[in-house]
């Protein structure tokens, strides 16, 4: 990529110092001429297909013009801006981390999941040590982690009645003692 690039700087500086020898009136024919090409093609292609080394030649041709006369190119100040962020987003990205664990494996989930379906007042900690005690090493942020995924509540609420189901316990048992009679004694 560097000797396309640096060819096509040469070909440049030498096209620019071949233009400068030349007549004013032969330049103003060539401009006239390549202006109504840049408009044929135009006409025909709705989005040119640029290369990377394309971009850096119209990005540094655009530092040579004054802003009056970047009408002249195709692209945007708002794209060649874009062409930059881009480039340098590339220049700064890290590679993705990897894990250093291995995958779950589904008979772990299954098990983490009915142990603390089975056992309502357990907790997160609680499970992840009965894992360790069947053999299973897994972390308690895991053990979290896979019951917060699969909608399961903490332990304390788990195991505690519903609003509702604490009012119908409540009027079963307040039901009976309304319905005997009281007497009082003088």
């Amino acid at each position: 990529m560097f000797v396309s690039f640096g060819y096509l700087i040469l070909c440049l500086i030498l096209r620019l110092v071949v233009q400068g020898m030349r007549g004013e009136r032969s330049k103003d024919v060539e401009i006239v001429v390549l202006r109504h090409q840049v408009a044929v093609l135009r006409r025909q292609v709705a989005r040119p297909d640029l290369e990377p080394v394309d971009r850096l030649v119209l990005s540094a041709l655009s530092r040579l013009l004054p802003r009056t006369h970047w009408s002249a190119f195709f692209v945007t100040p708002a794209t060649l801006l874009r062409w930059h962020c881009n480039l340098v987003a590339g220049k700064w990205t890290y590679p993705k981390r990897r894990s250093r664990h291995s995958p779950l494996r589904a008979e772990i989930r299954a098990l983490v999941l009915r142990l603390a379906w089975e056992n309502l007042t357990w907790g997160y900690r609680r499970v992840q040590g009965e894992l360790l005690r069947l053999g299973y090493r897994v972390a308690a942020s895991t053990v979290w982690t896979i019951l917060t995924a699969a909608g399961v509540d903490p332990a304390p609420r788990r195991g505690a009645l519903t609003w509702t189901q604490f009012l119908s316990i409540q009027a079963r048992a307040f039901w009976p003692a309304t319905s005997c009679t009281w007497t009082r004694s003088v």
